[in-house]
């Protein structure tokens, strides 16, 4: 065998232990009951390990050197890039500091579950300032060996090549039109009428139309399936791939663009191309690339005026509603476009959620950092969802800075990839419809050419490229805001 075959053969071992840790984190989310939770986290600790000391064997680094001089094809060479990557990112990390992680994110998580509802930020503050410490720890040991400060090491784990500079600029930007463009479209729907769900929507009935509608999105049911969580996910692996939405009874709205939502996610994996299987050129290419997946079925596909069409017809016959004006095309479009300023960044409309995302990115950069401690985030994020959206989250923790799952277990440096995925979905949008009839495919029922389209540029590009390679083949330049503002301004104003 070869060098090049010998890091293949080994990171393909390394995939199936990542299978299983997905698996049993999915079941963790989805099924495990609350006694389960202090085994499973010691479980999932000893595979994490037990992954990291496979990441980092010694002979390795041997194998990475040899295996560059040998005579490889593009698609090969593109490989050994990514298998390095990845070992060069499990390298730098000690083993003690990987089984810590894995202990303190498993309990700060599952004890926030409850901690969320129950207000208490005492309680999540002591675990949570242990996952915050470990988090900063990595993050010096990573900027260091990289050459980056604490929150760009971070930033490198999820979106590579993209920086605090880049993003600050990028951000800075969008402050400057985002909010009078939101209090524009206020004042502009404040004379528009809206009929609400009103009556009770049961779990069974929204979860069956909730499969007819991943149906018309051509999801996989055979490697993959829906379940329901307290956060929306997108779990498993290509092969085998589990999403999941959270039901509100009173309300079938929210978890019917979820489910819409975490199938854009889930097409991307299953699209994903099965010559590279089991190996790190053959993943997503990074989290921003996989946000504008689920981003661009939502937001581009979901929210239009032609996939209304098929979700009032369909929520109508689910509901044997079709006499309630609750589920006509024109009222579900407003529901659906409603604009309205709101504490929960994953109930947010399109419009005000950059704003959302906007405000963690600069809390978390400054806490890894160091710029500011844990215990300063309840107040600035007060202050800024004041300067924001003129709201106030004053002792307000779990509709404030508790409301999400992601800061539970240190994945600090992931918030700017939910925005960076709709510049990017707004981009692909802008290119498509020079050659794809997009409204027509949509009115259809039939979206096998937007889909194709996404296939032949993204999905079977998976890793082969570096995200601003991958981008610029797909629409001829790397990422421009100004399609963005251009498709929020031109459907909402």
């Amino acid at each position: 065998m070869s060098n090049y075959d010998k890091l293949t053969s080994h990171y393909q071992t390394l995939s199936h232990f990542n299978h299983a840790q997905a698996m049993l984190g999915w079941d963790a989310a989805a099924n495990m009951p609350s006694g389960g939770s202090e085994a499973r986290s010691n479980a999932m600790a000893e595979l994490s390990v037990h992954i990291h000391r496979l990441s980092t064997q010694p002979q390795l680094e041997e194998l990475f050197g040899n295996a560059e001089q040998e005579s490889l094809s593009t698609e090969q060479k593109a490989s050994l890039r990514e298998m390095k990557r990845q070992w060069q990112q499990a390298t730098v990390v000690p083993e003690d500091l990987v089984q810590a992680q894995s202990i303190a994110g498993s309990k700060c998580e599952h004890a926030w579950r409850s901690q969320r509802q129950e207000n208490d930020w005492t309680g999540f503050e002591k675990n949570w300032k242990e996952v915050v410490a470990l988090s900063r720890e990595e993050a010096k040991i990573r900027g260091a060996a990289l050459g980056l400060t604490p929150y760009d090491a971070m930033l490198d784990k999820y979106e590579p090549g993209t920086t605090t500079e880049s993003l600050n600029t990028l951000f800075i930007d969008v402050k400057t039109w985002l909010p009078e463009l939101i209090e524009n479209v206020l004042e502009k729907q404040k004379s528009e009428s809206i009929i609400l769900p009103s009556g009770t929507f049961s779990t069974a009935t929204q979860k069956a139309l909730g499969l007819e509608v991943m149906k018309l999105l051509k999801f996989d049911f055979d490697r993959g399936r829906l379940d329901q969580s307290v956060h929306p996910f997108c779990g498993g692996v290509p092969t085998d791939v589990r999403i999941t939405t959270r039901y509100d009874e009173q309300d079938f709205v929210q978890a019917l663009m979820g489910i819409v939502h975490e199938t854009g996610h889930a097409r991307y994996e299953q699209g994903l191309p099965k010559a590279f299987a089991g190996l790190p050129v053959g993943e997503a290419r990074s989290m921003g690339i996989h946000e504008s997946q689920s981003l661009f079925f939502e937001m581009q596909i979901g929210r239009s005026k032609p996939f209304i069409s098929h979700l009032s017809r369909l929520s109508a016959d689910a509901f044997s509603a079709h006499n309630d004006p609750v589920f006509a095309e024109e009222n579900l479009y407003k529901i659906y476009t409603q604009v309205e300023k709101g504490f929960i960044r994953v109930d947010a409309d399109e419009l005000t959620y950059p704003a959302h995302v906007i405000m963690r990115y600069e809390i978390e950069r400054d806490l890894i950092n160091g710029v500011i401690e844990h215990t300063d985030v309840p107040a600035l994020w007060d202050e800024k969802m004041k300067a924001a959206l003129g709201i106030s989250t004053k002792d307000n923790y779990k509709n404030g800075c508790m409301q999400d799952i992601h800061w539970t277990d240190g994945a600090f440096g992931y918030f700017p990839s939910y925005t960076l995925g709709a510049m990017y979905a707004a981009q692909y949008k802008a290119t498509m419809i020079q050659n794809v009839d997009f409204e027509a495919a949509i009115q259809s029922g039939d979206l096998s050419p937007i889909f194709q389209w996404l296939s032949d540029n993204i999905w079977t590009q998976a890793s082969l490229h570096t995200t601003d390679e991958l981008v610029k083949r797909a629409t001829g330049e790397t990422l421009n805001a100004a399609h963005f503002r251009k498709h929020l301004e031109g459907r909402y104003l």
